[in-house]
């Protein structure tokens, strides 16, 4: 009985946390690896375009929530979630047109375009703190809990309880529905085809016919489309505050990095690889422990090898050990 407890502890506590913030960075992964692919740079500004689309959605979603509109026990973001993408979409392509396609027709080094992206990167996140401020901003409703841990205790008659949130949940669900719509239209669609045939040789490709300013509008539309649900889920999830989206870049750029960037099905795990070592590094493990080892060999302390204020600094090892020991990732992106 105790060992079911100390699986439950693990689950509720390290497991489901993990595959949902995996799941969110995933998504994130996926579009900075799009990027690198594709367009051949570092976006630096995908954090915080994450954060203007989910800016648009949250807006969406108060109003929708004055109006009275709902969706059920399901979050009202995600009616607004179309809404929100569109948003982030004009967004990218209006930056594509004014900033990036002027260094894509120069022929400029990928040097260069970071450094622009950090340009367009503060730009986004002053505009955005203007917008909606730089506080908390919370908007999720409908029911919390798919499963609470009382109904969970009385269901089992476990002294340990499981708690399932409803936006862990979706994010699971949203994020497994993207990623096969994304690889059945990379793999099965004419458009898919010409981008990654872009991504491999762009000189052949140019010489196939195919047009590279279509590829470069689509793949910002994905990117876009991307980054909006995965700053949507996340906000669901944790809370929308403006900063965190620039935070969030780190361990976003170092899932796709540890992934192999440029490599999608890497951006995915590297996305629950980064996530699951954040959390099961810094959750305090005393109370899995108090179960699962035998009576007098309990741990006294905490059992926690890093605070959770530090938990970024764990992306940031795991990082540079992958650019040390193994520059191409876990799937032989292209090295950075």
């Amino acid at each position: 009985m105790d060992l079911l407890n100390a699986l439950v502890a693990f689950a509720n506590f390290v497991f489901i946390p993990a595959a949902a913030y995996g799941a969110q960075l995933a998504l994130g992964a996926l579009g900075v690896t799009l990027i690198y692919g594709i367009l051949r740079f570092s976006n630096f500004a995908h954090g915080d375009t994450m954060a203007f689309g989910s800016m648009v959605t949250v807006l969406v979603t108060w109003w929708m929530q004055s109006a009275g509109i709902g969706f059920g026990p399901l979050p009202t973001a995600l009616l607004a979630l179309p809404f929100g993408i569109l948003g982030c979409v004009a967004l990218v392509l209006f930056t594509d047109k004014v900033v990036y396609k002027f260094y894509r027709e120069q022929k400029a080094k990928p040097v260069i375009f970071v450094i622009v992206s950090m340009g367009v990167m503060f730009i986004i996140n002053g505009l955005v703190r203007f917008i909606i401020g730089p506080d908390d901003q919370r908007f999720a409703d409908g029911e919390r809990f798919i499963i609470s841990v009382r109904e969970f205790k009385d269901m089992t008659g476990l002294k340990e309880g499981l708690a399932f949130k409803t936006t862990q949940g979706l994010t699971l669900v949203t994020a497994f529905v993207v990623v096969v719509l994304l690889f059945w239209f990379l793999n099965r669609t004419r458009t898919g085809k010409s981008m990654r045939a872009y991504s491999d040789n762009e000189d052949l490709a140019l010489l196939s016919g195919i047009n590279p300013e279509r590829v470069v509008l689509v793949t910002w539309i994905i990117v876009a489309t991307l980054a909006t649900i995965a700053g949507v889920l996340y906000g669901l999830d944790k809370t929308f505050k403006p900063f965190i989206y620039f935070q969030l870049l780190l361990p976003i750029f170092a899932s796709a990095i540890v992934g192999g960037l440029g490599n999608p099905v890497g951006a995915i795990a590297g996305g629950f690889v980064i996530a699951f070592s954040e959390v099961t590094i810094t959750y305090a493990w005393k109370k899995v422990l108090v179960y699962a080892l035998p009576e007098g060999l309990e741990p006294s302390g905490l059992v926690q090898l890093m605070s959770t204020d530090y938990k970024f600094a764990v992306s940031f090892v795991i990082l540079l050990i992958v650019l040390l020991f193994k520059p191409t990732g876990l799937f032989k992106g292209q090295s950075v």
